[in-house]
């Protein structure tokens, strides 16, 4: 099966004007193969996945929803793992028990950006949401094998501006994942100081990287207080990020 990329470009070439030989000679096909790309079926049958996959459309450029896909791809940098070694590569991301409405936000976040069904796998403490779908792959470049902290994550070209202009929902699936909001406490003479924070923790320099960039994109403070470890614990930046992430549910 040639690539969608490979048919797009044999397209462009016929409707430029080059005809179904020339096109034929400069893609390194078959005659036969690019006339029914270009005269017999010149717009490929497509099913399921397929249809909404904006990386394989000539006439889609970015995903429908952008907070969706932001935010999916957060969950999927933290908890996530996609399986491709099955015929039909498998997008799961793990969530815990005790959020309802993380599960929930989960599977609709993949219903928007592709999923055409959503399976949720009891597993002991949590729940895998999960998607099968051929062209989960396009969508999420980062998935390799092994762990991710010990394998560079970078964006891509075209993931870039989609996070850059979403940086709150990417965030809001970083923290989801592997963030927490919670009531910090401190003694300072005697007495006894509460007051919220924000902790993320991931192993993946990488990762953490990407979170300290969104943050800085939305002017929003932050340290980190261990190698694999960032807090956001001013009162003006845990308001701002409250925004954006808020508690779990």
């Amino acid at each position: 099966m040639h690539p969608p990329e490979l048919r797009a470009r044999a397209r462009r070439l016929y409707l430029d004007g080059a005809t179904v030989a020339e096109v034929a000679r400069t893609v390194g096909l078959s005659y036969p193969t690019v006339r029914h790309w270009c005269k017999d079926r010149p717009t490929p049958k497509q099913q399921g996945t397929a249809l909404r996959c904006f990386r394989c459309r000539d006439d889609m450029h970015a995903p429908t929803d952008p907070a969706a896909y932001a935010y999916l791809l957060g969950l999927y940098l933290g908890d996530g793992h996609l399986v491709t070694r099955a015929r039909v590569p498998v997008l799961r991301i793990a969530c815990s028990d005790c959020w309802p409405g993380l599960i929930e936000a989960c599977d609709n976040a993949m219903r928007r950006v592709l999923a055409e069904k959503v399976q949720r796998v009891q597993k002991p403490g949590c729940v895998n949401v999960q998607s099968y779908g051929k062209h989960w792959p396009c969508l999420l470049p980062q998935h390799g094998p092994g762990k991710k902290h010990q394998r560079p994550i970078v964006l891509a070209d075209w993931q870039r501006p989609i996070v850059e202009a979403q940086a709150g929902d990417f965030l809001r699936g970083l923290f989801h994942s592997d963030g927490c909001r919670f009531a910090n406490r401190v003694v300072v003479r005697g007495k006894e100081y509460v007051y919220p924070r924000y902790m993320f923790v991931n192993e993946s320099a990488d990762i953490m990287g990407l979170c300290q960039q969104a943050l800085d994109r939305l002017g929003i403070a932050w340290r980190m207080n261990r190698r694999n470890s960032l807090s956001v614990a001013r009162r003006e930046a845990v308001a701002a990020l409250d925004q954006h992430v808020g508690p779990k549910s």
